[in-house]
């Protein structure tokens, strides 16, 4: 079930269109997306790199760069120790590239996702100390890591934290007291105290922010790391955070950088994957480019990724950009068979009633424990985390829906845990087997989501009939991308369209492209991917089989669908049509 909420934010949208040179129906686009304010608006619209905050506004950014400015000084071994995933992998490379390019002796680190688990350990930690490293710096991790740190200061090393993710807190009579590490410098737009005006960066946009400080502090020109923007949007839409703010600078600049990028890595794997690099969209970060970064530290180990991203030499950057794309490849395979076992252990298994769903799934890939659970969510819109066997008990992940903070919910009953951490909408952790069941109970007990927020909302921008779906239209739509969380897509809506004829497409027989004409009498193609079956069939229940066969051969049924699509352009033998593709129906 799904409730269609058509979105009504008031605001001049006349005047808005006049002052920066666009259309009313544009304006209430970007209102809807709770741009307010000139200013807001301006920067939405307008923003570069040059708008992005100073970094030194962030909490301990100058304790960091006095005790790296030394180090580096003092040619002392510096670690950066970052995490297995995509913005992990990322924030070291900025790290990396920054400090050696201000001098730096510098290495790194990244922990075995199967061997090490996520973030800073005594493993990692003792083995700097054995190869004589002084500094230690993280990135994408840490601020979790109070024991792993005061370890590493008993040692006599010196660490600095960069992180994005929430700080763990104790909490007594709805009191928070919040644990920070005993670092040398913590670096968390989170963290108490932070005056940073922006909270929502990923972990290599904060990496970004103090290489960047730090070049300025010792008198470099912060241009030669400019081209590292590129790699701060890579992150943050493969973190899916959320494309505001500063986000939306990065992403809309990053992708600018990608056509023209003389990274030799980003190259070989936009090659390999068959990308236009002119095209390149958050889309194909976060659908293709993103799940071959990402697939390294899941079946094997991310360092193939830094290593990826730092490849100086052509012919070992198409090798293991290869490498990646196969590994991609078997982690799609595997992923449907887990994700298949999963929606059969909710639909017959006795969760379905359940408003937290935990799943356990033994023999199920660790690492694709969250690619699991968010298609599980997808399918369900529930919470969700899918648990499998580890070396030590079980472990897992977890991805929300929009009314449930399940970083919250799971401090709620963290004495279950031997491990966890995360934010709002995922969360990892780990657990002793014999304390599952116990889970799910106290998961579930503790929930208090109502029936009406366990119903996905499909947000409707507006009511758009056809015959304003003009080229010109859908052009003036590239100026409110980059899309993704927390920009989306605009949805439009048409109510009772006419089904006129249809034709199924594809070699799985999936795709279905139907001619539509709306009230006004405007017609045009429309396409419905991947679930065609369940379309017809719906169509099928409403009118019966015989009038789904006669509209499929193009003739006249009177079927109706009310629809939310998103316009676009369709180019055929040079001539260019408008056409949609439908979201969503009913």
């Amino acid at each position: 079930m799904e409730r269609w909420v058509l979105l009504r934010k008031g605001a001049d949208f006349e005047a808005i269109g006049r002052r920066f040179g666009i259309s009313p129906r544009l304006a209430c686009l970007i209102r809807n997306r709770e741009v307010i304010g000139e200013n807001a608006v301006d920067r939405y619209l307008n923003g570069t790199l040059a708008d992005l905050y100073d970094g030194k506004l962030l909490k301990g950014m100058d304790q960091a760069i006095g005790i790296l400015k030394e180090k580096i000084e003092g040619r002392q071994k510096i670690r950066v120790i970052g995490d297995y995933d995509i913005d992990g992998v990322n924030a070291t490379y900025i790290l990396m590239e920054g400090l050696e390019m201000l001098g730096g002796d510098v290495d790194m680190d990244i922990p075995d996702r199967i061997a090490d688990g996520y973030g800073l350990n005594v493993n990692l930690i003792e083995r700097a100390y054995r190869e004589g490293i002084d500094t230690i710096i993280t990135c994408d991790n840490g601020i979790a890591a109070a024991k792993e740190i005061a370890y590493g200061k008993s040692l006599g090393m010196t660490v600095v934290v960069t992180d994005h993710h929430e700080v763990p807190y104790d909490e007594e009579e709805e009191e928070r007291h919040y644990l920070l590490p005993a670092a040398d410098a913590v670096i968390d737009p989170k963290q108490p105290g932070c005056a940073y005006p922006f909270k929502g960066l990923c972990g290599a946009a904060v990496a970004y922010k103090l290489v960047e400080a730090l070049c300025k502090a010792m008198g470099r020109d912060i241009e030669a790391l400019k081209h590292l923007v590129e790699n701060v949007a890579i992150a943050t839409v493969g973190d899916v955070m959320d494309l505001e703010d500063e986000n939306r600078i990065f992403v809309k600049e990053g992708l600018r950088m990608l056509e023209s990028t003389q990274n030799q890595g980003l190259k070989a794997l936009i090659e390999c994957t068959k990308l236009d690099k002119a095209q390149i969209r958050a889309y194909h970060i976060g659908f293709i480019l993103g799940p071959c970064l990402n697939a390294s530290g899941r079946l094997d180990t991310a360092k193939r990724a830094l290593e990826l991203l730092r490849a100086k030499d052509l012919k070992d950057a198409d090798r293991l950009a290869g490498d990646l794309k196969a590994l991609n490849d078997s982690r799609k395979d595997l992923t449907e068979e887990a994700v298949a076992q999963a929606k059969e252990q909710v639909e017959n298994g006795g969760l379905k009633n359940e408003k937290v769903l935990v799943i356990y799934l033994p023999s199920c890939h660790e690492s694709l424990a969250g690619i699991v659970a968010g298609r599980i969510r997808e399918s369900f819109y529930k919470p969700v985390f899918v648990l499998t066997d580890a070396e030590e008990g079980i472990k897992g992940s977890g991805r929300s829906i929009d009314a449930y903070h399940m970083y919250e919910e799971l401090s709620k009953c963290k004495e279950l845990f031997t491990k966890f951490g995360g934010h709002r909408l995922a969360a990892g952790l780990s657990l002793e087997k014999e304390n599952l069941e116990e889970f799910r109970r106290r998961i579930n007990e503790n929930c208090s989501l109502s029936e009406e927020e366990l119903t996905e909302k499909v947000s409707i921008d507006m009511e758009l009939p056809f015959s304003c779906v003009t080229e010109r239209f859908i052009q003036e739509l590239s100026l409110i991308e980059p899309f993704g969380k927390g920009n989306t897509k605009p949805v439009f809506a048409v109510r009772s369209a006419e089904v006129l004829s249809g034709r199924v497409l594809g070699k799985n027989r999936d795709t279905l492209k139907l001619r539509l004409k709306d009230a006004s009498q405007t017609a045009i193609d429309a396409l419905y991917f991947k679930y065609a079956d369940e379309l017809l069939g719906t169509l099928a229940k409403r009118y019966g089989k015989q009038a789904v066969e006669r509209m499929l051969m193009g003739r006249s049924t009177r079927m109706t669908l009310s629809i939310t699509y998103y316009p676009g352009l369709n180019e055929y033998m040079g001539r260019v049509t408008p056409q949609i593709t439908i979201t969503h129906y009913k």
